[in-house]
């Protein structure tokens, strides 16, 4: 028997880089929080301690800063694209770098120049892969999504064992706190506008549909989507079900017609989905966010 060494990355975690743009009167801001990791061949590093491959992760870290100002952050997406190939092209030894960016959103207070107050909504995410011979892989989507619709939800005529209480409705709050990621066909892509609009469709979905389940809103929310932009070869999607409860007034003598609910956080619904198109390209190492 021998052991040998398995599948292994490295690289800086939750690097926060904050971008002010000074150019003018009317300064911009740009926060974000990058990870970088990179796959080679370390055998080395773990087999003997030999570090004469290895790019430091500090070294990692000081880069996401320098491009921050050297190439700009304007949309996450060019920013992490940029990062990634610089690692897996420009190092030798790196066969292929993840760079992973979530943005954190500013609102101006008022219309002012220069003051902002952190914008309470989702947070964007990206994560970009690039190998060493210029391909690259782009994942862009967001997290905490908080959507709330207190009609146009029903969940009835479900599946019932011995153990199931709960009652069928026809009529009821449907709540979320939407994850959704999707993989790009193609790095050409004017990333801003399309992530606002991704988003919008989303919403606007969540909001239309008459929804029999929340599975059938995922699903419908990633079709409206990929019906609309054929370079977003798929979607993945996970929503928690926030569940809100009506609340029991009748004790107290007073009638509750579904107007106060007790909001219970955990547990809750976990609902999962992918949509994908039926000739969508092999998604590569698009997906990889972690060792198998």
């Amino acid at each position: 028997m021998s052991i040998v060494l398995g599948p292994n990355q490295y690289g800086k975690a939750e690097n926060r880089v904050v971008r002010i743009y000074r150019d003018t009167l009317r300064h911009e801001i740009k926060d974000v929080t990058v990870t970088t990791t990179l796959r080679g061949d370390f055998t080395d590093a773990h087999t003997t301690g030999d570090q004469s491959r290895i790019l430091p992760t500090d070294s990692q870290k000081q880069a996401c800063y320098a491009f921050a100002k050297t190439h700009g952050i304007d949309q996450i997406e060019t920013y992490a694209l940029t990062l990634a190939r610089h690692f897996a092209g420009g190092i030798e030894p790196v066969e292929s770098a993840r760079v992973v960016v979530d943005e954190h959103l500013w609102e101006r207070v008022g219309d002012h120049d220069h003051t902002w107050a952190r914008a309470g909504r989702e947070t964007r995410t990206t994560a970009v892969t690039a190998d060493a011979t210029g391909a690259a892989w782009v994942l862009s989507g967001f997290k905490d999504l908080v959507l709330l619709k207190s009609t146009g939800s029903q969940f009835w005529g479900f599946l019932e064992d011995e153990y199931t209480v709960l009652e069928p409705t026809t009529d009821r709050v449907l709540a979320t706190s939407l994850v959704a990621r999707w993989r790009y066909a193609t790095v050409d892509v004017d990333f801003g506008p399309v992530y606002d609009d991704v988003k919008a469709i989303m919403m606007r979905t969540f909001a239309e549909l008459e929804s029999l389940a929340l599975q059938q809103t995922l699903y419908a929310m990633g079709t409206a989507v990929l019906e609309a932009y054929p370079q977003i070869a798929e979607m993945r999607l996970s929503a928690p079900n926030k569940h809100h409860f009506l609340y029991d007034l009748d004790r107290f003598g007073i009638e509750n017609k579904g107007e106060v609910f007790h909001a219970d956080d955990r547990p809750y619904g976990l609902i999962e989905a992918s949509v994908t198109r039926d000739d969508a390209g092999p998604p590569g190492p698009a997906w990889m966010d972690a060792l198998p």
